[in-house]
């Protein structure tokens, strides 16, 4: 691997593997940000997805679909190292953010994570400020920027400046879970990543505040490129570029499942025209 491409060394800087570095990939559609390949993700023995390939371009959105259990967000989590946090788990295969493999040892994987920001399936604000949410990540970070205008800016992103910015020093625990969800997104954001993960953000959300959250996701992809996981075909056929649905494979002797991408194309593709049979059946309600 070139110094160019260092993700810091000998920990390799992921701020080489930025867009347009080298080795970063180009695909119909814009610049390959992430190249799966060939990915196997084990807990212990158990092999929990199997043989994932697939690519992720900028400033789209991809969703992940699939039935409980088929290793969607154990995919999501490879992207920005969050499986690292599990003990027992192993990742075997590559994952290369603009040419750069994430799980080269050199990687540093903090480094990864402010490039690569995750908001998850239940507003998760910290029980401080929605200020002191949001400045939290610029502060150890140590940005030199005014943080009044991190502040402003992220939440401005979010769609949410307008409802708090006259109550910034109360506590964001005071928020509805649309406005928190919106919270988590500002905070993510904060940090300026290149992506955004997001695990399932709309499950406990009602139908008005996920349209915010989805109305969101248009308007920032153009500053960001996002992957979603989401149980809600419906959301993925509204809100993605491309789609990607997984299934499971069951071990009859043991029962246990694992995860296999079945298919993966442009989301009007998926949900019209999809090339397997399991897809069809999925996506029309046959199965899931």
């Amino acid at each position: 691997m070139g110094a160019d491409q260092s993700i810091s060394a000998p920990t390799v800087d992921v701020s080489a593997a930025a867009p347009g570095s080298a080795g970063a990939g180009t695909a119909a559609g814009g610049p390959v940000v992430f190249d799966v390949r060939d990915l196997d993700v084990y807990y212990g023995d158990f092999r929990a997805v199997r043989n994932v390939s697939l690519q992720i371009h900028q400033h789209e959105i991809t969703a992940f679909i699939g039935p409980s259990g088929c290793g969607k967000t154990t995919v999501l989590r490879c992207f920005n190292r969050m499986n690292d946090l599990v003990e027992t788990a192993r990742v075997d295969g590559q994952v290369l953010y603009h040419g750069v493999d994430l799980y080269d040892p050199r990687v540093d994987a903090v480094e990864v994570r402010r490039r690569i920001g995750m908001v998850f399936q239940k507003p998760n604000p910290f029980p401080k400020s929605i200020y002191d949410n949001i400045a939290f990540g610029p502060r150890v970070a140590g940005t030199k920027e005014n943080m009044d205008d991190v502040v402003e800016r992220a939440l401005r992103g979010a769609a949410l400046w307008d409802e708090v910015k006259d109550r910034l020093r109360s506590s964001a625990m005071g928020l509805s879970g649309g406005q928190q969800q919106r919270l988590c997104i500002a905070r993510a954001i904060a940090v300026e990543p290149e992506v955004v993960l997001m695990d399932e953000p709309c499950s406990a959300l009602d139908p008005i505040a996920t349209a915010r959250i989805e109305d969101l996701m248009q308007e920032i992809k153009t500053e960001y490129t996002i992957v979603i996981v989401t149980h809600n075909m419906q959301q993925a056929a509204r809100v993605s570029d491309r789609t990607a649905f997984f299934t499971t494979e069951v071990n009859p002797e043991s029962d246990m499942r694992t995860g296999l991408l079945v298919e993966y194309d442009r989301t009007e593709k998926i949900f019209s025209n999809p090339s397997d049979e399991r897809t069809e059946n999925y996506v029309t309600g046959r199965f899931g």
